[in-house]
Formats: structure tokens, sequence, C-alpha cells
């Protein structure tokens, strides 16, 4: 049976790529920092996709990634795939504005909580020799703009350079990692911008469920396809 580790799947793009794989036979650990969200998610689910199980997990505490990966693999076995979707932003996000706190908090979440789970997970696709890691970026991982705040675009640039490096690394093991760089969508994290958009705009934006579709694509490509990159944006 098909297996996968979902972070930041209370919400969001986390979520919508969760309830896409649970129907389809997968069994899906999720993670997130809110037992009511991740609950919530299970009931979306529910009833033809029993294989789900929440974690809470704060992907930003590396001890509880490992505690968590620990227990996941006991109660799952083996690990196909791990889709890293857990991210955050402040709205006083300006280098002007910008406090050394929410720095450390959105590169703790965005870029370290990433690399946790990935080295929390890698070692067992290593030894098996197969796996794939789905690394959700974003638009400002590839062009900085005063919209996403330089704590946010740092962090993803860092995602990305993650992804190109577990591609650099773990190819020849039979690992591969593919980053989507998705440009602005309709979730709960457009209310942490300082101005958030009104109904008109999230209108025009893509849905969480559309970059799940980006998701499943990337990781049903035959084992010796990687799609190491992949942008996409509202028309």
């Amino acid at each position: 049976m098909k297996t996968a580790v979902i972070t930041g799947a209370g919400s969001g793009v986390g979520r919508a790529i969760a309830l896409k794989l649970a129907p389809q036979g997968w069994r899906v650990a999720i993670l997130g920092r809110r037992a009511e969200a991740l609950d919530e998610t299970v009931r979306l689910a529910a009833p033809n996709a029993p294989a789900i199980k929440p974690y809470v997990c704060d992907v930003s505490d590396a001890s509880a990634v490992a505690r968590i990966a620990n227990q996941i693999h006991m109660e799952f076995g083996e690990i196909e795939v791990l889709v890293n979707a857990a991210g955050t932003n402040v709205p006083r996000r300006s280098l002007e504005q910008l406090s050394a706190a929410d720095y450390r908090a959105m590169m703790d979440t965005n870029l370290n909580g990433a690399y946790y789970c990935a080295q929390a997970f890698l070692p067992r696709m290593r030894a098996r020799g197969s796996g794939t890691i789905i690394n959700i970026v974003s638009d400002a991982g590839k062009l900085a703009s005063p919209k996403a705040g330089p704590a946010y675009v740092m962090s993803k640039f860092g995602l990305a350079g993650l992804n190109q490096s577990i591609n650099a690394e773990e190819r020849t093991h039979g690992i591969r990692a593919c980053a989507i760089f998705p440009g602005d969508i309709d979730t709960a994290l457009l209310e942490q911008r300082p101005n958030p958009p009104d109904e008109q705009a999230r209108a025009r934006m893509m849905r969480p469920e559309d970059v799940a579709d980006c998701a499943v694509f990337c990781l049903n490509m035959p084992a010796h396809v990687i799609v190491e990159e992949m942008l996409v944006r509202p028309r």
C-alpha cells in the first residue's frame, strides 16, 4: 500500500493534498500544530479514506519531528512520499518592520522544518532505494517581492536549494525531489498579509486543490522521471 507523510495538513495545500491521496488508496500521516485542524482534515476525508491519521507536531522542533517520524515508521512501516507543505508568514514582514523573533519563526517553519522532516525520512528511503519528496515552495522562491517580505523570500529560496541538494545527492539512491512554486493561492495564509485581499482578488487566485493536483502529478510520474521544478500561477 502506498504511504505518504504530509506536513501543514491542517489547512491549505497540505490538507488539499491529503484529501487527494487518501481516497485513492494511500495511507496518509498528516502533521500539523493544531489537533482540531488535523481532525477536520480527517473528517473531510472520511468515510472513503480510513487510512489517514493525524499527528500533532511543530516541524520547527527538530526533536519533535524525530520523535513523530519514529512513531510513524512504527505504525505505517515504509514511507514512499514526504510532502513538505508547512509554511507561515507574518503581517509585519517588511525589512523596516520585521522582528528578530518573526524572522526566526519563519525560517524555522518554512525552511528548517522541511530540512528536519527530510532528514527524518531520508535514511529509510535511502536504504530502500526509493522515495519522493515534494516541497511546496512559492514563486517568492524565484523572485523577491515586497508582497512576500524578506524572511519568507529567504526561507523559500533556501527550500529551493534544499530541493536541488536532495536531487544532487540522492538520485543515485532512487530518491527524487520536486519543488512546486505556486503563485497566489486562496488560503488562510492571506489573512497574514498587511492588507488581506478582498473576495474579488481571491476569486482570481488558484485554489489549494490546483496545487494539490500538481503534487499528485509529480509523484505519479514513473520512478525514472524527476519533475525537479514546477512553476504554476493563476492565469
